[in-house]
């Protein structure tokens, strides 16, 4: 079976959502990094740790109701609803945070883990490693096709069957743009795309 593996942010959604959610509650810093995050100039990790770290006071509900109302791309939406068994979300933004919005799509999130009490963050218990996602799905024997746009994406495109460099929401990072198969600049190009493997 081919799986067709998602990013979220700036993939199927036409912000990035932790700038978002700084910007809903005037908390500073997380725009700039997001954008040197992207770019590959900031380890993920370590800037995810780091944005959570100014995010993690925020109510945990109030952010998943945010998140849940995000613009996404409606041909992408359509393409991962219409076939929600082969596709998944492999996103490192935390699952609570994502839930509603994911809800929206009907299909499998993998996601990075926190530790919720009383409606806030108390900790991040796991940062969700992209390629562990497509190796596990290849030794159960799929054909994966990644879509993704950000460096931290770069791995699991280069492990990947297929990959697709998402060029919809900014310029891919120029490690996928070194991966990447296919290039995508229109969302209806890209679904065309995705249609001829499945």
């Amino acid at each position: 079976m081919t799986k067709f593996l998602f990013d979220l942010d700036g993939t199927i959604t036409k912000v990035e959502t932790l700038p978002l959610i700084a910007d809903a509650f005037a908390i500073e810093g997380v725009e700039q990094l997001t954008r040197e995050t992207i770019a590959g100039k900031v380890p993920f990790e370590e800037s995810f740790i780091r944005r959570v770290n100014l995010l993690k006071n925020l109510p945990v509900d109030r952010v998943a109701e945010l998140l849940g109302k995000v613009e996404i791309y409606p041909l992408i939406a359509k393409f991962i609803q219409t076939h929600e068994e082969n596709c998944c979300i492999v996103t490192g933004n935390l699952s609570c945070w994502v839930e509603l919005l994911v809800r929206r799509l009907s299909c499998r999130c993998y996601a990075s883990e926190a530790v919720v009490e009383d409606n806030r963050i108390r900790k991040l218990s796991r940062v969700l490693c992209k390629e562990r996602v497509v190796h596990k799905l290849q030794e159960e024997g799929h054909t994966v096709i990644f879509i993704g746009d950000g460096d931290n994406d770069a791995e699991a495109m280069r492990l990947a069957d297929w990959s697709v460099a998402a060029a919809l929401t900014h310029v891919p990072a120029a490690r996928v743009l070194s991966v990447a198969d296919v290039v995508a600049s229109d969302e209806a190009v890209l679904c065309r795309r995705l249609n001829e493997w499945v």
